[in-house]
């Protein structure tokens, strides 16, 4: 057996025991509402999981591996990743979320500079319904541009992938408007996600996306550590691991941390009786934006692929071929601008000061 899933395999046991041990998992399984939470969450994700296998009409995937090859390294393997790998499989969900995400950074940033959207904000729940609508109107149009780009890209980079059993113009269309159903059916389930099942419906399918890509790279890691004489090994494959786990472990942290900021409130005598007075705390997140900067500067970063993956890269200027590497140094500044910038932006709606102090009066 590879020693690779032997070590997997032991660190699942290992977790697994942990859990029920502590009796985290009966736990869970005796609560009715959880564990219909939970049937609902896993069924949608498995229909997620589903589609992202189902081809587009047209397609021969034996000829697919030049796709493949290219989605393997650089950003278009971390938008791979970020789509479950249904960007590589030309799948009627190739797409993913990212026009949603996209559609949703513009209508925020609107909603701080323009009057209207400021309105629509202030008016709870019918406001959020509103400005929904607008994000999925604005989310089509972003489909009805990525969609025919993709398209491109799959007949330049993919050659032979397309067959002759449909003409070109009747590809694009039929292909655009099945890759726009298949992002917004994709929305869809995450909605249900969020109303039926567990946690934030559009992040769930963004991270069963990464996990089902994991193994894969796990596998391609420990590949390149045992068969590289001066990569390490299997020890240094095991550090990795053991450093991945810490870092997860400090993002946990960081995430679940909270900064208590006391109120204290003034003492009130009715009817010689005294009220007030006591020490209580606002609870404010050390990282009230959470993931959502890092997730909305990503979904920038992948707006230049939209534009020029499918042209020729070779003669393209230096400053275009340093934006979608992102292993170079201009992709990178960019990205920790964006990450820093969108956190900013995210918390000052999240942290609203002044309604704070009007909800404690």
């Amino acid at each position: 057996m590879n020693p690779l899933f032997v070590v997997l395999i032991a660190i699942g046991i290992v977790a697994l025991f942990a859990l029920w041990k502590r009796n985290t998992v009966a736990n869970m399984l005796k609560i009715e509402d959880l564990k219909a939470k939970i049937a609902v969450t896993v069924g949608l994700v498995a229909i997620y999981r589903f589609g992202t296998q189902i081809v587009l009409p047209g397609i021969d995937t034996s000829m697919l591996v030049q796709l493949r090859e290219q989605t393997g390294t650089g950003l278009l393997s971390l938008l791979d990743m970020f789509s479950g790998g249904a960007f590589s499989n030309a799948s009627v969900f190739a797409l993913g979320v990212m026009p949603y995400i996209s559609a949703s950074i513009v209508v925020q940033l609107l909603g701080m500079v323009i009057p209207y959207f400021q309105k629509m904000q202030r008016e709870g729940e019918s406001g959020r319904r509103k400005m929904n609508q607008i994000t999925r109107y604005l989310t089509i149009a972003i489909l009805m541009v990525q969609g025919p780009a993709y398209l491109l890209n799959l007949r330049y980079q993919a050659v032979g992938a397309i067959t002759d059993s449909i003409s070109w113009g009747a590809f694009m269309v039929v292909s655009t408007i099945i890759l726009a159903a298949g992002s917004m059916f994709i929305l869809w389930l995450g909605e249900r996600i969020t109303d039926k099942g567990l946690g934030n419906g559009v992040s769930l399918i963004i991270l069963v996306g990464i996990i089902a890509r994991l193994p894969q790279a796990f596998i391609q890691e420990f590949t390149s550590r045992m068969a590289n004489p001066g990569a390490g090994g299997l020890v240094m494959f095991l550090i990795e691991i053991v450093v991945l786990m810490a870092i997860i472990c400090g993002a946990i942290m960081l995430v679940q941390g909270v900064r208590k900021v006391p109120v204290q409130y003034a003492k009130q005598i009715v009817s010689g009786k005294q009220y007030g007075g006591a020490r209580q705390y606002i609870p404010l997140k050390v990282n009230a934006a959470n993931v959502m900067p890092i997730i909305f500067a990503q979904a920038i970063m992948f707006i230049p692929l939209t534009f020029i993956n499918y042209a020729n890269l070779e003669s393209a200027p230096e400053w275009i071929r340093l934006m979608i590497d992102m292993n170079s140094w201009l992709y990178n500044l960019v990205f920790a601008i964006l990450i820093i910038a969108f956190t900013l932006f995210y918390t000052a709606i999240t942290v609203n000061p002044t309604q704070m102090a009007e909800d404690i009066k």
